[in-house]
Parts: structure tokens; C-alpha cells; sequence
């Protein structure tokens, strides 16, 4: 299997580069390809603007999804964004690593989705009717592949419960989960979430490491987060609602997308 990590922390001797290197000899010793994007190390570029798009007149109001549109079907997208695609394209598996800094991904990782997902890489595919919404949410160009995250959190993994202050870690993470990885395609794996993290010592590590080590052994087998696929008749079209019949009692917010709900 071919597992593309896009790994997304400004110091490779930490405890995230750790684990990356725990990742990888796990994913190694059972046979797969691994490749690597090591955002900061590779100094990727964060910000879409104009030179993203090299053939747009300098005169020419910039509209950044018609000008991805147009570029990436002309072959026109810079390079660097050009080769993240193509190990897109190469990868079964597609691993998101990067610690959870104000509650969200790092900044750098935010701006390798804004610029390799373009319009008609990531979005902006399929039939627009009455009967579809385009091929998103369970579909699309990266249907067929997994996709997971692995998060490092320094909170209490009480902080990010049902009732805990920061937030239940499943909604945190439901705009990647589902917005980023399950939006173009992927069948999105449960994240792997490592909490407490500053306050680890060699013993936790080791724990912690195994953790790993088994959910890298079970990538094919795990079962993925149950997103309801938006062409698959749960949702009214086009206004892309969850039929009344099919929530269950007591179940609002996030959790209506998962066929069966997946908090704890």
C-alpha cells in the first residue's frame, strides 16, 4: 500500500517527529510505500495569491476558484502544488499529522489544502442537478482512498470530553475529518489523538508509541467514521438538509452526519 504522511510541525527532533518516525518503521516493516511532506522543512509556501496562478493577467480581477479551475485543468498550477497532487494521486492511504494548536491545524497545513486542493483536483467535480450536488461527501476525486489524522493535544483527554471546556475532540476535528478529508472522497479513518502531551515522560512515550504502532498495523481493517455520503439519499436536494426521519433521538449538531454516532 502507498501512505503519503503530510506531516505539519517546526521541529523534526520533537515528540510529533518522534512519532512520525514511529509511524513510519511501522508502516515499513509491514511492506507499505511511505512518502513524506515535512511542510516546514519543504518552507511550503501558506498563502494562496496571484503567483499561484502564473498564466492570470496582471490586469485580471483574481477569483481564486475560477483561477484554479482554469490553471489546474491547463496544467498551469505551480509546481510544488503540482507535486503534492501527483502524491495524492499515488497514495492508497493519506495520514495528517500536526499538533492542535487554538484548536485547529497549523497554519502551514491549512495552506497546503487551500492550494493543492484546487477546483476540479478536490472540488468542484460531478453532476450540479436536482438530483446531485456534485460528487462530495463520500464521493469525488479521492473516493477509494483512507485518509486518518494523527493529533497531539497538550489538554487532558477530560478537556476534550462530552462536558469538558475545550470541546468534545470529535467536533473539533469534524471540519478535517469531514470537511477536508471526507468532502473529496476519502473514507476517513478515527483519529489517532495523543493528549497530555507536555507532560509525557519516557514510559508514557512508550505506551504511547505502541498505540501507534497498532493503529499503523490496522489501517486496513479499522472501521471507518460513518459520514453519511451526500448523493446516497439521506439528504434533501438541493438544499442539502438531513431527512427529519433519519435523526435519532437526542442526536443535534455534528453528530447527525455519522450514520451512527460516533462520540462517547
Amino acid at each position: 500500500m502507498n501512505i503519503l504522511i503530510v506531516f505539519a510541525h517546526p521541529e523534526r527532533h520533537s515528540l510529533n517527529g518522534a512519532l512520525l518516525d514511529v509511524a513510519i518503521t511501522a508502516l515499513q516493516a509491514q511492506g507499505h510505500e511511505v512518502r513524506v511532506s515535512d511542510l516546514y522543512a519543504m518552507r511550503w509556501k501558506a498563502t494562496v495569491d496571484r503567483s499561484d496562478f502564473p498564466d492570470i493577467p496582471a490586469d485580471e480581477r483574481l477569483i481564486v476558484a475560477s483561477a484554479s479551475s482554469r490553471e489546474f485543468a491547463e496544467g498551469g498550477l505551480t509546481d510544488d502544488v503540482k507535486a503534492e497532487q501527483d502524491k495524492l494521486r499515488w497514495a492508497d492511504t493519506v495520514i495528517l499529522q500536526f499538533p492542535l494548536w487554538w484548536f485547529a491545524m497549523p497554519a502551514i497545513l491549512k495552506g497546503w489544502v487551500d492550494r493543492v486542493y484546487a477546483c476540479g483536483f478536490a472540488y468542484g467535480v460531478g453532476e450540479h442537478s436536482d438530483r446531485r450536488w456534485g460528487d462530495r461527501y463520500g464521493e469525488g476525486t479521492m473516493a477509494g482512498k483512507r485518509a486518518m489524522l494523527v493529533v497531539t493535544a497538550g489538554g487532558w483527554p477530560e478537556h476534550y470530553s462530552a462536558r469538558g471546556i475545550n470541546g468534545l475532540i470529535d467536533d473539533l476535528l469534524f471540519p478535517i475529518n469531514h470537511g477536508i478529508l471526507f468532502y473529496p472522497g476519502f473514507t476517513v479513518l478515527p483519529p489517532f489523538v495523543a493528549y497530555k502531551v507536555d507532560r509525557l515522560d519516557d514510559t508514557g512515550f512508550d505506551i504511547l508509541a505502541e498505540q501507534l504502532r497498532e493503529r499503523m498495523r490496522t489501517l486496513t481493517t479499522t472501521a471507518p467514521i460513518p459520514y453519511r455520503q451526500q448523493n446516497g439519499g439521506d439528504y434533501q436536494i438541493p438544499t442539502m438538509e438531513l431527512k427529519a426521519s433519519l435523526e435519532a433521538p437526542g442526536t443535534v449538531g455534528f453528530a447527525l452526519h455519522a450514520a451512527v454516532t460516533t462520540q462517547k
